[in-house]
């Protein structure tokens, strides 16, 4: 008897997606990456909104981030994966600690999470969310992603203008000590927003998304008093 391959009658056993008339290559390879996408299966079998709950979770067992009590922002929070995370760990639902997220589209509830929709780039969007949080955070998370183009250099620059505006709004509410984590697509510019949290942060890490490439790369900077 050999060992199972993974392939059957010698084609590979993996779900490929005939592109639709309707539907883009783009919207097509992303749809057959989910298919096959093991972290994908791996978060519906084990209750998470999304793959990314596991690159949270990996870092927090890694730099111990959350602490029972603590209160965490989410940006660009739907589906939920990173919020869902953080509620448990911070022990929201228990009433300890307070999670509030944001996001332009809706996100069903989830227990010990304050949600609401808002567009991170409205003016008005900081002072909504320290409202929403009561004062100062003891964590920012920011998950934001502009609609993808298509064009590589194009999607990079976007993804780390946004990541450049959540660490203000960081440095602007994070408690003495607070941690701010985003993610971000390498391209070239991401140097800049690294030297700018070493700046403003005591300690910076990399941290490489752990599924397949290429995937963003998850940014956290700690601040450690």
């Amino acid at each position: 008897m050999t060992k199972d391959s993974g392939r059957e009658g010698g084609r590979s056993l993996k779900t490929r997606v005939k592109t639709a008339r309707k539907r883009s290559l783009s919207s097509t390879l992303w749809l057959e990456r989910q298919l096959n996408d093991p972290y994908v299966a791996r978060a519906k079998r084990e209750g998470h909104r999304s793959r990314a709950a596991y690159k949270l979770i990996e870092m927090d067992d890694r730099y111990h981030l959350f602490k029972s009590g603590g209160r965490i922002v989410d940006l660009g929070a739907a589906p939920g994966g990173w919020s869902q995370v953080a509620a448990a760990r911070v022990k929201a639902k228990e009433g300890k600690g307070k999670v509030v997220a944001v996001d332009l589209l809706d996100m069903e509830p989830i227990a010990g999470v304050a949600f609401a929709v808002k567009d991170f780039n409205d003016v008005d969007a900081p002072e909504f969310i320290t409202s929403m949080i009561g004062g100062e955070a003891d964590g920012v998370m920011s998950d934001m992603a502009a609609n993808a183009t298509g064009h590589k250099a194009t999607d990079h620059l976007r993804i780390v203008a946004l990541a450049e505006l959540a660490a203000d709004f960081a440095c602007d509410v994070l408690a003495e000590g607070g941690f701010f984590v985003a993610k971000v697509l390498q391209g070239g510019t991401e140097g800049q927003l690294l030297a700018r949290l070493k700046r403003d942060f005591a300690r910076r890490r990399l941290f490489p998304d752990p599924a397949s490439t290429p995937r963003p790369l998850t940014l956290p900077a700690r601040d450690i008093s």
